[in-house]
């Protein structure tokens, strides 16, 4: 393991580009990490410009910083057999894929980057990043970065997965170094790789990425939870929940502010909209936000789904939490809960403990405001990620070529 001190922005120079790939088939995590690590690199002055490829639909309704731009690449879709789908009309997937390929090696080869970090996926999505790591790790101008979330899925689960893709021998190849956002005390996301003791060596635990409010906006003048189910495409089952919650008890409070995110949409948030006015104020909506820190900011308490951006705000704005972590396809966010709850960081409303039943929310609703803020359990700790990114990305490009792991 690699242990970083993070340096100061007074002591950081210009130095290079950086490239950030996000696949972003589904929600906005992916992404939303990326924006981060591009804000903090160029805003400490390590990197001058910063582009991020990104997959997601939404991409273009977030704000940017000035040094930092965005090349939305053709869109998919995930079907419910867990196959993939082009949302491109008259496109099939693999040329989906090839297009998207395509773009990518493009974009790298016309901005030259000094450094490129990969989001999760070692060899991209359906492999579309291998002809492209094969052409720098040939032409060892740039660093290459990988880039994982501090729970990836149960390591049985992930270890096939990454055998299936190829992705311990990507791993090995062509990364310099692997990143986790995360601590290792918290949880191991490559537990049960059969990465090489070289591999691990040269793995840097940087802390999970702090969140600070980016865009001032406006927030409710009067006490309020905050409701989030992040990208929405699969929080229906939590926002089902937590208006159950307030139908049934009709003196809980305080009242609610429901994100529903951009991805929960059609028949399923009309319905929703139509239980919000009939309880008469009590809970009020909106859809999507990208300003959404402010309300984290300002918020009495959070209830949310365990995805790892949401993860990082409660720690952040040291918000007292209920997660209702999803369990499908992946146990990712209910390992997160799981551990966070264990650590006295949050709430975790367990499927498989007590179960996901209104008299389950209304009762962790009502617990709310004697729940202990993480910072009472030692979150501060916990958010050094930004300036390990910083310092490391830093000495990575300022390293001689020919020191670059084989």
């Amino acid at each position: 393991m690699t242990t970083v001190m993070g340096q100061s922005n007074s002591s950081m120079t210009m130095t290079g580009r950086v490239v950030l790939y996000s696949h972003d088939t589904f929600g906005l995590g992916h992404l939303r990490r990326s924006r981060a690590l591009a804000s903090a690199l160029t805003q400490s002055g390590v990197a001058e410009s910063a582009i991020i490829l990104t997959g997601s639909p939404v991409a273009g309704r977030f704000t940017f910083p000035p040094a930092v731009d965005h090349v939305r690449l053709p869109g998919v879709k995930k079907l419910a057999d867990g196959t993939y789908a082009s949302q491109t009309e008259g496109m099939d997937i693999e040329a989906t894929t090839a297009l998207r390929s395509a773009l990518i090696t493009s974009t790298i080869e016309q901005y030259e980057p000094d450094l490129l970090i990969v989001d999760k996926e070692p060899t991209g999505f359906r492999g579309e990043l291998s002809d492209t790591l094969d052409r720098l790790r040939r032409n060892r101008r740039t660093k290459i970065v990988l880039g994982l979330r501090d729970v990836l899925d149960e390591p049985d689960v992930l270890a096939a997965e990454w055998d299936r893709k190829g992705a311990v021998a990507a791993a090995e190849a062509y990364y310099d170094e692997i990143w986790v956002y995360g601590m290792r005390s918290v949880y191991d996301p490559t537990q049960g790789l059969p990465l090489s003791d070289a591999a691990r060596a040269r793995t840097v635990w940087t802390g999970y990425l702090r969140r600070s409010i980016v865009d001032a906006a406006e927030v409710p003048d009067t006490p309020y939870i905050l409701v989030t189910p992040g990208g929405g495409g699969d929080g229906a089952a939590m926002v089902d929940l937590v208006l159950s919650a307030y139908e049934q008890d009709p003196d809980l409070g305080p009242h609610a502010v429901l994100v529903y995110g951009p991805f929960l949409t059609g028949e399923v948030r009309e319905r929703f909209e139509a239980r919000v006015d009939a309880l008469g104020g009590r809970v009020t909506s909106t859809g999507f936000d990208s300003k959404i820190e402010p309300l984290f900011a300002a918020a009495e308490g959070v209830i949310c789904m365990g995805g790892y951006n949401t993860f990082c705000e409660l720690l952040s704005f040291d918000s007292r939490a209920i997660i209702v972590p999803r369990t499908r396809p992946r146990l990712e966010q209910w390992i997160r809960a799981h551990r966070a709850e264990e650590l006295g960081l949050v709430r975790n409303l367990d499927r498989f403990r007590e179960g996901l039943t209104t008299n389950a929310m209304v009762e962790a609703i009502r617990a709310l405001p004697n729940q202990k803020r993480p910072s009472e359990a030692g979150a501060d700790g916990l958010l050094d990620g930004l300036e390990v990114v910083i310092a490391r990305a830093q000495a990575l490009m300022q390293q001689p070529l020919n020191d670059a792991a084989e």
